[in-house]
Formats: structure tokens, C-alpha cells, sequence
């Protein structure tokens, strides 16, 4: 089986509104795969759509290589809304409670509350419980029955800085037992952390998709300055330098963009800018972020698709 979930041109309307414009992309066995995007850019109604809880205007999906199925379905944990479990009964009830409602063994609720390290606080009230808590309890809840795929919806959302950590890894626990799991967010910070693939959606196009490290890939700039008068042949010297793949001026510097995969050497830039007789007042290497990679995706006009 080449992927656990194939998604093929799926396209979603709301009355006049497209939610969703012909999205495909495969998700690997074992990969944290990331549904990157702002809010509003269709995530959510992505995941709606392949856990059958939501019905594609176009397009088809399959789980496992084969068409969507209740047997299929009893195979995946899902997390797509905020958890409703009784504030009054402690850690433990509560998922005995979800486990009779899915028809699954209680003696699976032990496993569960070890893995996302509740076991101390099973008999604790809901209402006790830190943000990370109820949050490490509801994947706890998606846990029972052990399916081999996990799909969260914004998993991290509306927690303090501690509940952020303690899901994290949570998640990143699960991907090292083996998990597929399949997450919506619109936090770069966290697809970078905890994911091995992403999906970038804007307004419901799907602008890239593929490998983290390939798709959200950083990007050497090299900043620099010479003497008054003297950029115009800065810039002219620089555009032949090799691997240059744009050269601009800002806030009266110098900016080299290179092509993927090349580490510039500050140091041989120097000495061949001073053969040419310029001689750099300022020379420094930034490395671009992964935040201005991402803004820029979700801002592009374009409806380019990238698939790596």
C-alpha cells in the first residue's frame, strides 16, 4: 500500500462559495502529515470530507487504497471539534463513557491514559484538568480501539504555552509508535515541529504539497554594503557571481538571493567584490525563515500547484 489516505481533485461548494478547489495529495504510512493554511482556507472542510462527516461537491478520496467505508472509518481516531466530555466526572469515567458509545473494550483505557501520561490523574475531575490535560485526554479518547490513523483538526488551538508542548508530544510520541496521523493547523511553528509532510492550502487551492524539507525549505540572503556611488556596480559585479539567482537593493543594501541547496561563502564574495575594486562596507548572512516562506506561499496571486 503506497498511501494510507489518496485525496484526488476535490472540490467543495457552499452555495456560490468554493471552500475547496480540486485538491490531490497522497499521504505517506507512518508521516505526521500537516493541512497548512490561514483560517478559511479550507482545512477543516478537508477533513470533513475524508472522515464522511461532510459530502465533496467533486472529487473522490480512499483510505487504505480502497473507497470509504464504515470498516475503513473504524481504522482512524479523529479529533475535528472541541472534545464534550463531563466536567463533573474524573479522566477515567469519561472515557469509559466514549469507549460504550463506540462499541469499544474498556480494558483499552489504561493503555490510553499511560500514552498520554494521565495515569496519575485518571481519577482526578474533568473540571480539574489544565487546558493540556483535556486535550492530551481527548486524543486519549481517538486512542481506544488502537486504529492505525489519527486526524486532528487544529489540535493545538486555544492552548497555553505548556498544553502546546505537552500535545506536541503527545503527537510526536504516536508518530514514534508508528501512527499515521493526519493534522489540520494554521501554525507554521507546529507543522514544522512535529510533521514529515505538509499540504499549504490558501482559499481552498493547494499551493504546495510534499516533504517538510522540501516544501518549506529555507534560503540563504546575503546582505551588502559599499561606499556611496558605488552600488550600481555592486549590483552589475554581483549578478555573475555563480548560483546568483536574483539580486536586489533594500534599505540601501545589497540583498543575493542563490538557488536552493547553495550555502554562499561570505568570505570569497568579499575578496572578488575587492578584485573588482569595490570595497564592502558591510557583508552579512541571513538565513531566511520559515515564516517568510509560508507568508509568502499565502499570499501568492498565482494558482500554482507543487507537488515534490
Amino acid at each position: 500500500m503506497s498511501s494510507i489516505l489518496s485525496i484526488r481533485s476535490v472540490t467543495k461548494f457552499y452555495g456560490r462559495i468554493r471552500a475547496l478547489n480540486q485538491v490531490s495529495f497522497e499521504v505517506p504510512p507512518g508521516s505526521v502529515y500537516g493541512v497548512l493554511g490561514p483560517n478559511g482556507s479550507g482545512k477543516t472542510t478537508l477533513l470533513g470530507i475524508v472522515m464522511d462527516v461532510l459530502k465533496a461537491t467533486k472529487g473522490t478520496y480512499s483510505w487504505f487504497g480502497e473507497p470509504p467505508s464504515e470498516k475503513q472509518r473504524r481504522r482512524i481516531g479523529t479529533l475535528l471539534e472541541t472534545p464534550n466530555f463531563y466536567h463533573y466526572l474524573s479522566g477515567e469515567r469519561n472515557l469509559q463513557i466514549v469507549a460504550a458509545i463506540k462499541g469499544k473494550g474498556a480494558e483499552d483505557i489504561p493503555r490510553v491514559l499511560e500514552m498520554v501520561k494521565l495515569t496519575e490523574r485518571k481519577h482526578s475531575k474533568f473540571n480539574t484538568y489544565s487546558l493540556g490535560m483535556k486535550q492530551r485526554l481527548a486524543i486519549a479518547a481517538c486512542m481506544l480501539g488502537n486504529p492505525e490513523v489519527l486526524v486532528f483538526d487544529e489540535p493545538t488551538n486555544g492552548l497555553d504555552p505548556v498544553g502546546i508542548a505537552e500535545t506536541r508530544e503527545t503527537i510526536r510520541q504516536l508518530a514514534r509508535e508508528g501512527k499515521t496521523i493526519v493534522l489540520a493547523s494554521h501554525l507554521l511553528d507546529e507543522v514544522e515541529k512535529v510533521c514529515t509532510h505538509v499540504a499549504i492550502l490558501q482559499r481552498g487551492q493547494l499551493l504546495m504539497a510534499g516533504d517538510v524539507r522540501e516544501v518549506l525549505i529555507s534560503e540563504d540572503i546575503v546582505e551588502l554594503g559599499a561606499a556611496a556611488g558605488t552600488e550600481g556596480r555592486l549590483q552589475e559585479a554581483l549578478s555573475a557571481w555563480p548560483a546568483v539567482r536574483h539580486v536586489r537593493q533594500k534599505d540601501g543594501l545589497t540583498q543575493l538571493f542563490f538557488e536552493e541547496g547553495i550555502t554562499p561563502d561570505t568570505g570569497e564574495l568579499n575578496r572578488f567584490c575587492f578584485e573588482k575594486g569595490i570595497v564592502l562596507n558591510h557583508i552579512q548572512l541571513r538565513k531566511r525563515s520559515l515564516e517568510s516562506k509560508f507568508m509568502e506561499l499565502t499570499n501568492e496571486k498565482t494558482t500554482t500547484v507543487k507537488n515534490n
